[in-house]
């Protein structure tokens, strides 16, 4: 059974948080009794458990999503909108508590998570709109005698897994696109930060989205069986990823096993470039928006740093500064900038590329070492110095370290910024209009950002090329969850 912890949270409304995952409108424990111990990464305290789902428990979400389809895929547009934007008010309304509750699992600062709820309930606010916005075509027949009009319709049931950087943002980008086209949801969150997940279920329950609809399997032991299900099942008709490349590359093949429809948005190894001519002080404001931002732990932040040689002493110089002034402490704490990082795992990670660019040449400017004491804090740290080979340029690093290398010219680090299996996010600064041109053309990625570090909002095709995914969230995402059917009529 799982267990409480009710006056960890703090929250002005305490039955926000569930303990239980929720299938077919009911909250449910695990048949076996498993549960999943969820932490603070910021202090190590028990913020309580959830339910260890297995396969039977998965079966019955699909079943029970399935089931819900053949009346919530018959709705309107129009009513789809207005529950969806129901759903948005909710989200504004109780702010101040899912954001806490953001907090707590994930250990973002509070003023991080406030703005992590405003772009997730973004989301549902966009999909609403683009619910009405499904239209059809009409196609001219070469023959007198056929008419060609194309329908749009939902796919189907939706397996949808998220990862814990984002735990609600992640959860409502899909969840609203599959919502707003009439689809039904099977979500896996992560087991770092369900209790995010399980408030977005209230919420749509108070919202007004039928029993089943929604569907929520927390699971951690038993997630290589549970995720199979979800990729394999007949009754799923679409699978939508966020996370890691190797992961995904394992549940793409799960669901080729059906030819399920599929979104992947797995790792990036953002490039971000400072050129001569850029203005340094906006380009070190970029950087730290861009890498520094949940601490380090984003799949779009940048992770090698590009600096031209002339300007390199500059913008170093100018980072580290900025760098050194950051507070690293509880999220709750208002005058922490600065969270921990999710576990052990990422700090002996981030640890492990620190004194591999150090024992090749680096020299540490600022940080560079774990934070004593409870929870899983790391410095921020920028490194100079860092030669291309070091494990920085090869691998995404998820963490609070800004790794910086020296380049000479424009085709050179073209180069070593396409010089990557993953292609998600790039970015660069420039005020020559034709290197932004080139540059923007030339960068192997799915998004730019030029002379800006941030680049995500719920209106702009959010995805990757190369091993960084398949298909886009977020703009015209909600097509990813539509089936065209052309209708001709004949006999005219």
């Amino acid at each position: 059974m799982a267990s409480t912890n009710a006056d960890v949270w703090g929250l002005q409304d305490p039955s926000l948080i569930k303990y239980q995952s929720y299938i077919d409108g009911k909250w449910v424990s695990a048949k076996e009794g498993g549960t999943i111990l969820v932490t603070n990464p910021a202090t190590d305290e028990e913020l309580g458990t959830v339910p260890e789902m297995g396969l039977e428990e998965a079966k019955s979400a699909i079943a029970a999503a399935g089931k819900a389809f053949a009346s919530w895929g018959k709705t309107t547009a129009k009513h789809r909108h207005d529950i969806l934007m129901k759903f948005y008010s909710l989200m504004q309304e109780h702010n101040d508590d899912l954001a806490r509750i953001i907090t707590l699992e994930n250990g973002k600062t509070l003023t991080e998570a406030k703005g992590e709820n405003a772009y997730s309930a973004s989301f549902m606010e966009w999909y609403a709109e683009e619910a009405v916005r499904i239209y059809g075509e009409h196609i001219p027949s070469p023959f007198t005698n056929i008419r060609n009009v194309v329908i749009k319709q939902p796919v189907g049931v939706v397996s949808i897994f998220t990862p814990w950087n984002f735990p609600s943002a992640m959860i409502t980008r899909k969840l609203g696109a599959a919502l707003a086209a009439g689809c039904t949801a099977v979500i896996k969150p992560p087991p770092e930060t369900p209790f995010s997940a399980l408030a977005l279920a209230e919420l749509s329950r108070r919202a007004g989205i039928p029993d089943g609809v929604i569907n929520i399997i927390t699971t951690q032991k038993n997630v290589i069986e549970v995720g199979r299900e979800m990729c394999e099942s007949k009754t799923v008709r679409k699978v939508s990823f966020t996370g890691s490349t190797p992961v995904a590359k394992s549940l793409y093949g799960m669901a080729a096993s059906t030819l399920k429809k599929i979104s992947i948005e797995a790792g990036g190894n953002a490039p971000f470039i400072v050129f001569d001519d850029a203005d340094i002080d906006k380009a070190v404001e970029g950087a730290v928006a861009c890498k520094f931002r949940g601490s380090g732990q984003t799949c779009v932040c940048a992770n090698r740093i590009y600096v031209q040689s002339s300007v390199y002493a500059d913008f170093a110089s100018k980072l580290a500064e900025k760098v050194a002034a950051f507070k690293v402490g509880n999220g709750l704490d208002e005058t922490t900038t600065h969270g921990p990082v999710i576990h052990e795992k990422a700090i002996s990670k981030v640890t492990r590329h620190v004194e591999d660019a150090v024992s090749r040449g680096a020299q540490v400017l600022v940080g560079g070492k774990r934070v004593d004491g409870a929870g899983t804090f790391f410095t921020p740290t920028v490194l100079s110095e860092v030669p291309a080979g070091a494990l920085f340029n090869v691998e995404e690093t998820f963490g609070p370290v800004a790794a910086l290398t020296k380049f000479e010219t424009e085709e050179e680090v073209i180069a070593l910024a396409n010089d990557a299996d993953v292609g998600l996010a790039g970015y660069f600064f420039s005020r020559d209009v034709g290197r932004v041109w080139r540059v923007a053309e030339a960068l192997e990625v799915g998004m730019v950002g030029t002379n800006t570090g941030l680049i995500s909002h719920a209106t702009i095709p959010f995805g990757g090329v190369k091993e960084s995914g398949i298909g886009r969230e977020g703009g015209h995402g909600i097509e990813e969850y539509l089936n065209q059917k052309l209708i001709a009529f004949g006999g005219i």
